[in-house]
């Protein structure tokens, strides 16, 4: 094996030195600056995302706030409308109970005065009523005609 022969170290040294300068500095002009370069644009990319998705966060954040302060009107907007409602439907409902209060109190003031006057006729009449039932009962207890 030539590798293991001593009288060739000094060659293979030298050879090996120069290879490997000349790797050294091929790594380090050529390959080592294109690999930092693809480097620094993948952090300037990366920078740039994280910038974007900041941005993004917070136009999301202001956009639900937005809309919270926009369904947080509507729902008192809504409160409101039901609140007048309410009042609008019970002031409704009490002036009909009135209305039906003053038409009943009217009806039982009528039905009172009808039911009085045919109890004063009633009564009126039953003094007659009684009289002539008790001619009727002494003509017959008598046997007298009428």
């Amino acid at each position: 094996m030539p590798q293991l022969d001593v009288s060739t170290f000094l060659p293979q040294i030298v050879w090996l030195a120069i290879s490997f300068v000349l790797l050294y500095v091929l790594m380090a002009r050529i390959a080592l600056p294109r690999v930092a370069e693809v480097m620094d644009e993948r952090k300037r990319r990366l920078d740039h995302d994280l910038e974007e998705a900041a941005r993004l966060k917070r136009e999301t954040e202001s956009a639900i706030a937005e809309y919270e302060a926009a369904l947080s009107a509507a729902r008192a907007k809504a409160q409101g409308i039901g609140g007048e409602v309410r009042a609008r439907l019970s002031a409704d409902a009490a002036a009909e109970r009135a209305r039906v209060e003053a038409d009943i109190a009217e009806r039982t003031k009528a039905a009172e005065a009808s039911i009085t006057a045919k109890k004063d006729a009633a009564l009126a009449s039953i003094s007659t009523v009684a009289g002539e039932a008790a001619r009727d009962i002494v003509a017959k207890l008598t046997g007298a005609a009428r």
